[in-house]
């Protein structure tokens, strides 16, 4: 399976006070750190090569999980030295740890989805890259992705319009000649690429059948515990 790219660098400003001297993937959602959820899954799935894109307290993480024994993965860590990058720029950074197709998945997304299935969608669909999609209908975010049948038409965090019924998922797949256009060290959105090859025509898009969870908010990460802590 190819690699995965997990973006953990944020300063998680809305869960302050507690980001302040841990990162957020290392919060601990019943009893454990959020992170070790989601390599444990990964490793379930086949996916053995991670590269965790840090930033703030980076340090902290890969004192936690090091190589990634101990969850049945290999590590490698990609650190924004000085200026955060944002997470266009964490990958870009990244780049010379990857290969040639990877997935990248947010740090703090809890998702119940097959991998494989999404990598053999995106082999067969010839276009440049894959985003998830998520029928959302305006509940659990805000809706950013106008779908035309299995199509995404329109990718959009700005230009948003009523007909976006579905929303990014938290994980896509990507080629490292995507960010050519942009120097080493340059701070952007990963929402500038989705949105600019969805207005290429260049976008895949695979639906997800279940919803998402996030520990970005305060709200979100005591939904997920409760959820996990009764697994």
């Amino acid at each position: 399976m190819i690699p995965i790219a997990i973006l953990a660098g944020g300063l998680g400003t809305r869960l302050r006070p507690i980001t302040e001297t841990i990162p957020k993937s290392l919060i601990e959602v019943a009893g454990e750190p959020f992170i070790a959820y989601q390599l444990r899954d990964l490793a379930r799935q086949g996916i053995q090569n991670v590269v965790i894109c840090v930033g703030n307290l980076g340090e902290q993480i890969e004192e936690c999980l090091k190589d990634g024994t101990d969850y049945g993965v290999r590590i490698k860590y990609s650190y924004e030295t000085n200026d955060l990058l944002g997470t266009g720029g964490a990958i870009r950074n990244a780049l010379h740890l990857l290969t040639d197709d990877f997935f990248v998945l947010y740090g703090d997304s809890w998702l119940e989805i097959d991998y494989r299935s999404v990598y053999e969608s995106f082999q067969n669909s010839g276009k440049t890259a894959l985003m998830t999609v998520y029928r959302n209908e305006g509940r659990w975010d805000t809706s950013n992705v106008e779908m035309d049948g299995n199509r995404i038409k329109i990718y959009s965090k700005t230009k948003r319009n009523p007909r976006m019924t579905h929303i990014d998922y938290g994980l896509g797949i990507l080629k490292p000649n995507i960010f050519e256009q942009y120097p080493e060290g340059a701070n952007f959105d990963l929402a500038e690429i989705y949105e600019s090859l969805s207005d290429s025509g260049r976008l895949a898009s695979f639906e997800a059948r279940n919803r998402f969870y996030e520990i970005g908010s305060h709200d979100g990460l005591k939904e997920l515990n409760d959820i996990l802590q009764e697994r």
